[in-house]
C-alpha cells in the first residue's frame, strides 16, 4: 500500500463512523482491530512521503477515532506537519490548528507559530469557515491588538456572505468566550444568523448557544422565544438523561406552569439515571425557576449520595449553593457536604478555591467554624484578590455575629483577622496601578465590605488612575460607580468627556449604562447638553440594536434626566411595539420582567405629565392598583410618630392623611391641606379608609375622580421623608428619581416638603419639641 492508500483508508474509517449516530459508533472496536494497527504502522513508516493535506487529514481522522494524543503515529504526524507549517494551505492549516486544539495544545509553541502565520496572512483569508476554526484554535496565544483584528475580520466575513452556516457563527461565539469578551457587534451578527437558521437548530445547538450567551452575559429575547417554541414542540422526544437535562435546563426557566409541571414530573421519574454533572444542571435550573419542588429535591438528594465523592471542589461549592437556595431539607446530605467541603478547605492551596469554600460554608445554617479555618485564611491572606477578601470578610462577620466560633478567644482572633483582611484590601488598592485590572476585580465586589471598608480608598484609587480611563473601560467604571452610589465629579466629568470624544466607538447598549449613571445620580457634567445630545443622537441612530425591553429601560433613563427623543417615545408607545414587548417578557427572568413593567409605567407617567404634546394616554391604572394593593402596607412606627406630631401641630389627626397615593400613583408619606390663611382643612368629609390596607388612607384616583376641589387659595402639601437611598453616598445631593417625584408632585398642585434623613436624625432634632418645631416651620413655609 502506498502512503496515499493508507491515508485514504484511515479517512474512510472515520467517514463510516461519522455517518452513524453518536451512540452507535464503534470507534473502540475499530481501534482494537488488528488491521487498524497494521494500517497505523504502515502510515507511521510513510509519514515523510505523505502530501501536506494527507498528513493533516490522517491526523484529523485519528483524533476523531479517539486515538490517544501520545500514540506514536499521532506524534509523528504532528511533528511532520510542524516541519511543513509554512507550506500548508489555509484549509490545511485550519484543520491542523483544530487538531492541536483538540489535543489541548493551547499554549504549545506550535500553536504560537500557527498564530504568527494567521497574523501574516489574515488579509488573504476570505472564508469564515477557515477563519472561525483558526480563531478558536489560537485564542490562548494572541495579543489584544491581534484579537481586535480577528474580530474585525470575522465581522466583515459574516456580513459579506448572504448565507452563513450557523456552525461558523457558533465557532465565532466560542472564540468570544475563549477570550472572555462580550463584543456586541459580533454577538448581534451571530444572533441574526441563529434566528435565520432557526429551522436547523436542534436541542444540542440551542443548549450550546444559550450556554455561551449566559457565560458572555449576553441575552436576546427574540432568540429565547424561538428556542422556547422549538423546545416546546419537541418536549416528548427526549427520553434519555443527557438530552432531557438540556431540555430541562433551557426550557424550564422560561416555560409556562403546565410545561413546568411536565418537566418536573419527568425529572423526578428520571432522577436515578442522572449523572453527577446532570444533577448539577437540574439543580441550577431549579434555582433559576425558583422551584423548590420537594418530591424532586428528595429524589435528587438520594441520587447525590452516590455522586458526592466524584465532585471536584468547585462542583461541591456550586452544589451547596443550589441546595441552600432551594432550601433542601436533608440533614444527612448537608452534613456530608459540610464534611467534604471542610476536607477540601484543609487540603486546598488555591486562593480562589479557599474563598469559594468559605463563601458557601457561611451559607450553611449552624455551621460551627473550627480554628483551622481561621488559620487557613490567615496563611493565604496576602494572595487573595479583592473579591476573595470580600467573600471572606462577609463570612467572618456572619460567624462572629451568630456565635459560630465556639473555641476559646475565637471572637478576638476573628476581629484581629478581619482587621488584617481589611488592611490587605486597602494595601491592594493603594498598590494598584492598572485601572483595567482593578475594574475586573471590583466587578465582583459588593455588599457591606465595599460600602463600609474600602469604598473611600477605591474612589481615591480610581481618581489616581483617572488618566487610564478610555472608551474601552468607561462601561465597567460607570457600572461600578452606579453600584457604589458615589457622586464623584472628577470621575463623572472624565467619563462624560471620554464618551463624547469616542461616541462612535462605544456600542449603543454601553451608552445606555453610561447615561444611567448620570441620570440616576442626577449629575450634569460640563457641557451637559452637548454630552446628552451626542449620546442621544448615537442611540436614536441605532435603535434597531436594542431589544424591546431595553428600549423601555432606555426611555425611562432618558426621561429621568429630562430628555424625550420623539423617535424613541413614539416607537415605545405604539400598539405593535407593546404587543411585541408582551410576547418577549414571557421568556425573561422574573426580576427583569418586573423591572421592565415598572419602568414602562414610570415612563408612561412622566410622558403624560411632562409631554402632553405626544398625546400618550395613561394606561397603567389597573397595573398600579394591582402593585400597590398586593404589597405589604403596614404603617411603620416612624410614620405613626410623625402623624401624632402633625396632629398636634394642625389640631387633630383628621387634618393629615398618612400614606397617600396621588394621581398617577406616587406615594407620599403625609398629605395635608392649608387654606389661604394657612389654616388646616379637615379630611373627615372625604377620607377613604381601607380596612384591608391596615388603616392606611389611600387615594388612587389618577384622573382626579373623588378628589375634593380645594377652596380658592388653598394648597395641598406633600410631606415626604427621604432616607439615605434618596441621596448619593456621602452627599446631600438628591438622586434622579426623588428629584423627578418632587417635580411631578409640584405639577400635580402640591407644595412639596422633603425631609432628609440627615436633618431629621441630626443632634439638632434630638427631642420631640425640636422635631415638632421643625415640622411646623416646614409646613407653614417659615423655615
Amino acid at each position: 500500500m502506498s502512503e496515499k492508500h493508507v491515508g485514504i483508508a484511515l479517512n474512510m474509517l472515520w467517514q463510516l463512523q461519522k455517518k452513524r449516530p453518536l451512540l452507535l459508533r464503534t470507534s473502540d472496536y475499530v481501534r482494537s482491530h488488528s488491521q487498524f494497527l497494521t494500517l497505523c504502522i504502515l502510515a507511521e513508516n510513510k509519514v515523510e512521503h505523505m502530501e501536506n493535506e494527507a498528513i493533516v487529514d490522517t491526523l484529523y481522522s485519528l483524533l476523531r477515532l479517539s486515538v490517544e494524543d501520545h500514540d506514536s503515529l499521532t506524534e509523528a504526524l504532528v511533528t511532520e506537519a510542524w516541519k511543513r507549517l509554512e507550506r500548508l494551505s489555509l484549509p490545511a492549516l485550519s484543520k491542523f490548528a483544530l487538531c492541536l486544539y483538540k489535543q489541548h495544545r493551547h499554549f504549545s509553541p506550535i500553536t504560537g507559530e500557527v498564530a504568527h502565520i494567521v497574523d501574516v496572512k489574515l488579509d488573504s483569508i476570505q472564508d469564515i469557515r477557515i477563519l472561525s476554526v483558526l480563531m478558536i484554535s489560537i485564542s490562548d496565544v494572541i495579543s489584544q491588538s491581534f484579537r481586535d483584528r480577528l474580530l474585525q475580520k470575522a465581522g466583515q466575513l459574516l456580513e459579506e456572505k448572504n448565507e452563513v452556516h450557523f456552525n461558523y457563527a457558533k465557532r465565532t461565539l466560542q472564540f468570544l468566550q475563549n477570550v472572555k469578551l462580550r463584543y456586541h457587534p459580533l454577538l448581534e451578527k451571530c444572533n441574526k444568523i441563529f434566528l435565520k437558521s432557526a429551522s436547523h437548530l436542534d436541542i444540542h445547538s440551542i443548549n450550546f448557544i444559550l450556554g455561551l450567551y449566559e457565560q458572555l452575559g449576553f441575552d436576546n429575547a427574540e432568540f429565547r422565544l424561538v428556542a422556547k417554541q422549538l423546545l416546546s414542540e419537541t418536549i416528548d422526544d427526549y427520553d434519555d438523561p443527557e438530552t432531557f437535562t438540556k431540555l430541562f435546563y433551557n426550557l424550564g426557566p422560561m416555560a409556562g406552569s403546565k410545561v413546568r409541571v411536565r418537566l418536573l414530573t419527568t425529572a423526578e421519574y428520571m432522577a436515578e439515571k442522572f449523572s453527577s454533572h446532570q444533577v448539577l444542571l437540574i439543580l441550577k435550573a431549579m434555582q433559576k425557576m425558583k422551584c423548590g419542588n420537594s418530591h424532586l429535591l428528595k429524589k435528587i438528594a438520594s441520587v447525590l449520595h452516590k455522586h458526592l465523592d466524584s465532585y471536584h471542589v468547585l462542583h461541591l461549592v456550586k452544589l451547596t449553593q443550589y441546595l441552600v437556595a432551594l432550601r433542601c431539607q436533608n440533614p444527612e446530605l448537608m452534613a456530608k457536604l459540610k464534611k467534604l467541603l471542610f476536607g477540601c478547605l484543609k487540603s486546598s492551596v488555591i486562593p480562589a478555591d479557599i474563598a469559594a469554600i468559605i463563601r458557601v460554608l457561611a451559607m450553611l445554617p449552624s455551621f460551627q467554624v473550627e480554628e483551622v479555618t481561621i488559620n487557613k485564611v490567615a496563611a493565604v491572606l496576602p494572595q487573595f484578590s479583592l473579591p476573595h477578601l470580600n467573600c471572606i470578610a462577609t463570612a467572618l462577620v456572619k460567624w462572629n455575629h451568630y456565635d459560630q466560633l465556639p473555641w476559646q478567644n475565637s471572637s478576638k482572633l476573628c476581629v484581629k483577622l478581619l482587621q488584617k483582611l481589611n488592611d490587605c484590601g486597602l494595601q491592594r488598592l493603594q498598590k494598584a496601578n492598572n485601572l483595567n485590572l482593578l475594574l475586573e476585580e471590583l466587578t465582583h465586589v459588593n455588599g457591606e465590605w465595599l460600602e463600609e471598608v474600602i469604598s473611600e480608598e477605591t474612589m481615591a484609587t480610581c481618581q489616581r488612575l483617572i488618566d487610564q480611563i478610555t472608551w474601552a473601560n468607561v462601561l465597567p467604571l460607570s457600572c461600578f460607580l452606579l453600584k457604589t452610589n458615589y457622586r464623584c465629579p472628577l470621575l463623572l466629568d472624565r467619563i462624560a468627556s471620554v464618551t463624547a470624544e469616542n461616541i462612535d466607538k462605544i456600542h449603543p447598549s454601553e451608552i445606555y449604562f453610561i447615561l444611567f449613571l448620570f441620570s440616576a445620580l442626577n449629575y450634569d457634567p460640563p457641557a451637559n447638553e452637548e454630552f446628552f445630545g451626542s449620546c442621544i443622537q448615537h442611540l436614536t441612530s441605532n435603535l434597531s440594536s436594542f431589544e424591546t425591553h431595553h428600549l423601555v429601560l432606555l426611555g425611562h433613563v432618558l426621561a429621568v434626566a429630562g430628555y424625550f427623543p420623539p423617535v424613541l417615545i413614539t416607537k415605545i408607545f405604539n400598539v405593535s411595539f407593546l404587543s411585541q414587548l408582551d410576547a418577549q417578557l414571557k421568556v425573561l427572568p422574573t426580576s427583569l420582567k418586573k423591572r421592565v413593567h415598572m419602568h414602562l409605567m414610570k415612563l408612561n407617567r412622566v410622558v403624560c405629565l411632562e409631554c402632553p404634546e405626544f398625546h400618550i394616554p395613561w394606561f397603567h391604572e389597573r397595573y398600579c392598583q394591582h402593585v400597590y394593593h398586593s404589597r405589604s402596607s403596614r404603617i411603620n412606627p416612624l410614620r405613626q410618630h410623625v402623624h401624632r406630631m402633625l396632629a398636634e401641630i394642625l389640631g387633630g389627626s383628621h387634618y393629615a392623611r398618612i400614606s397617600v397615593l396621588t394621581p398617577y400613583y406616587y406615594e407620599i408619606d403625609f398629605e395635608c391641606v392649608l387654606d389661604e390663611n394657612k389654616k388646616p382643612l379637615s379630611y373627615m368629609a372625604h377620607t377613604m379608609s381601607l380596612d384591608d390596607m391596615g388603616g392606611m388612607h389611600l387615594r388612587h384616583d389618577s384622573k382626579d375622580e373623588g378628589r375634593k376641589a380645594l377652596p380658592p387659595g388653598a394648597q395641598r402639601i406633600a410631606l415626604d421623608f427621604l432616607d439615605s437611598k434618596a441621596f448619593s453616598k456621602d452627599s446631600h445631593h438628591l438622586k434622579g428619581e426623588p428629584a423627578v417625584k418632587k417635580r411631578h408632585l409640584e405639577m400635580l398642585g402640591y407644595r412639596v416638603v422633603q425631609i432628609p434623613h440627615f436633618e431629621w436624625n441630626s443632634m439638632g432634632l434630638s427631642t420631640k419639641d425640636e422635631q415638632v418645631e421643625y415640622l411646623r416651620k416646614h409646613l407653614y413655609g417659615t423655615q
